[in-house]
């Protein structure tokens, strides 16, 4: 059986998965684009050849949500917490997963800044 998009969604983000190539290219669809955090359009390519320079550790994955759109495309929704050395970035994520081809793949990633999420007191 092959994985769920619950659990390639988080599993793209480990940093053992994101400097796996083979992972990475069974795991995005050929089509697959993204609309960074930065705001800059990048082509399954441009991830695959920026491999290495990928130094972000994610902490958190804030507020997972899923939407079935159909029972072949599902959409992931959250919050990412990432923290470099020069300090943490927070962003609104949205991942589109399509299981048309049999297997689930990644189609569409989107990030948009925010500002930090406030957390409860512990």
């Amino acid at each position: 059986m092959s994985p769920s998009f619950t659990d390639l969604e988080p599993a793209v983000w480990q940093a053992v998965s994101r400097a796996d190539r083979a992972f990475l290219s069974a795991t995005m669809a050929p089509d697959f684009f993204e609309l960074g955090r930065s705001g800059r359009r990048y082509s399954r390519d441009d991830i695959l050849s920026g491999m290495d320079q990928q130094p972000g550790v994610v902490t958190v994955l804030h507020d997972i949500d899923t939407h079935m759109l159909s029972p072949q495309i599902a959409l992931v929704t959250y919050v990412s917490e990432v923290r470099y050395d020069r300090g943490t970035e927070w962003a609104n994520r949205s991942s589109l997963w399509d299981r048309s081809s049999g297997e689930w793949r990644l189609r569409f990633h989107q990030g948009t800044p925010i500002e930090p999420l406030q957390k409860a007191p512990a």
